[in-house]
């Protein structure tokens, strides 16, 4: 069982430390779904800082579907430089820009099965826009989530969509939306994944450590 005691004590914690991730940040600055989208992708494999450098450096040069399909592959590759695979990268944004404006009118879809159908949008991406470009309800589950998903619970799920399944099941609705940006800071900072800090850790008490082979 999930006990809002626990979700309240992350919450405070990683909001008393001050960071939002850079997707997050975009979102409650933008509330525009095309650059969470773009931000999104740009973020897979890509540390924080990096993501934002180059989403700062695309959405300068370009900042909507039609803008952007008529870059060339190579602009959108030099301005996303400091993302990882940013020459793959850069080819699935002109793609999803291009379908978007084809087969949607240039709007972002608000649905997951969607969102789906676009080249290079798992399920990871697809709940991260819906819930922080559309507010609506959806469990964002990357590596942080589903690692301390797994370390807290003993759940023992294979994947990330197994543990956005059981997450669906046992979160209180009121935490879908913000566990994903909780959990990225936490994981960052606290629970690693390589010799988490389990001695400082004010989830402790809950935590059965699944998995947990050295800690500090």
């Amino acid at each position: 069982m999930i006990y809002d005691e626990l979700i309240e004590t992350l919450r405070a914690s990683v909001e008393s430390w001050g960071v939002v991730p850079y997707v997050t940040g975009c979102a409650d600055d933008t509330r525009d779904p095309f650059q969470v989208l773009i931000s999104t992708i740009l973020s897979l494999r890509t540390r924080d800082a990096a993501t934002q450098q180059a989403s700062d450096a695309l959405f300068k040069i370009a900042k909507t579907p039609r803008e952007m399909m008529k870059l060339p592959v190579e602009s959108i590759a030099e301005a996303i430089q400091p993302a990882m695979y940013y020459n793959n990268k850069a080819r699935t944004i002109r793609e999803i820009s291009r379908t978007l404006v084809e087969d949607y009118g240039g709007r972002v879809p608000d649905e997951i099965a969607e969102l789906l159908k676009l080249k290079g949008v798992g399920r990871k991406t697809a709940n991260l826009v819906v819930t922080l470009a559309y507010n609506k309800p959806g469990i964002c589950v990357d590596t942080h989530v589903h690692r301390i998903s797994n370390r807290l619970w003993a759940i023992d799920t294979k994947n990330p969509e197994q543990t956005e399944m059981w997450l669906r099941k046992n979160l209180p609705g009121k935490y879908w939306i913000p566990i994903n940006t909780w959990m990225v800071v936490f994981g960052q900072k606290m629970c690693q994944p390589v010799s988490p800090w389990c001695s400082q850790c004010p989830l402790t008490k809950w935590c059965k450590r699944h998995g947990v082979a050295r800690s500090r």
